[in-house]
């Protein structure tokens, strides 16, 4: 990691690409293409960055919360801001999808639909792609899935650690990204009702059959393992919903 403090920053000139922030968003990623700033690297503090691009603190913010918000930087608190390392999948904050939510009045069917889209795809390229390393790993989730069934959030944690390393063995840091920003919003959602949950012992045979698809090296029966999967746990939660809220259909921006 490299303390970017004495890097040369330019003051943002908003004439040339919009709004102040915009230009700050413009600038940082233009350094971090022509290698000025690296994965790893730290940004000065706010003050000293505000004062060095001519711009206010709270300007500032807006600009690095829209490449925070696509996975450029991190803020770690107590200890700056940094240039995302480029290992693994990148990640996509999922505020800007809660925010179109709230303001669109997104469905949660249609949420459920865009995953559906995504993990699809994902199952069948894992089938293709997955390491034994990476099957060992969706084993062992599913091994606690079994051993949890009797602590709903302790499941649910593991039902996600598991979609998430489908996603990885997919090879495809594209669509792992999208799959993690729609099912961040619905793991968010389901965790307020999760605890009224029934079928937990079918949930974890249906995440069997997607990952013994994936071992078998069958690309469609993990697409159609993983639809069935979906769809089942899309009325599971539906069900869990309606028990006291009958009335909700939309996917609130709150997490």
């Amino acid at each position: 990691m490299t303390d970017r403090s004495k890097t040369r920053f330019t003051v943002v000139d908003p004439e040339r690409h919009g709004t102040t922030a915009e230009e700050i968003a413009v600038q940082l990623r233009g350094m971090i293409h022509r290698g000025e700033l690296r994965p790893g690297d730290r940004l000065p503090p706010e003050r000293d960055l505000a004062k060095m691009l001519g711009v206010s603190r709270p300007t500032l913010r807006a600009g690095i919360s829209s490449l925070a918000a696509v996975g450029v930087l991190r803020s770690r608190p107590g200890a700056g801001t940094f240039v995302v390392e480029a290992e693994g999948s990148p990640s996509l904050d999922s505020g800007p999808l809660r925010m179109m939510a709230s303001l669109h009045g997104f469905t949660s069917a249609e949420m459920f639909e865009a995953r559906k889209s995504l993990e699809m795809a994902i199952a069948g390229l894992a089938a293709e792609r997955a390491t034994g390393e990476q099957m060992a790993a969706m084993a062992e989730e599913i091994t606690e899935m079994y051993a949890s069934l009797d602590e709903p959030e302790q499941f649910l944690m593991h039902d996600m650690r598991f979609h998430q390393m489908v996603a990885a063995a997919s090879g495809n840091r594209i669509l792992t990204s999208l799959m993690n920003m729609v099912a961040t919003i619905l793991f968010d959602v389901r965790r307020k009702t999760v605890d009224r949950a029934k079928d937990l012992k079918e949930s974890a045979e249906m995440h069997r059959h997607v990952y013994r698809a994936i071992r078998d090296r069958d690309p469609a029966a993990a697409r159609d393992a993983m639809r069935d999967h979906l769809v089942r746990a899309q009325k599971a939660q539906e069900s869990e919903e309606s028990e006291d809220h009958p009335q909700i259909t939309q996917i609130s921006e709150a997490g």
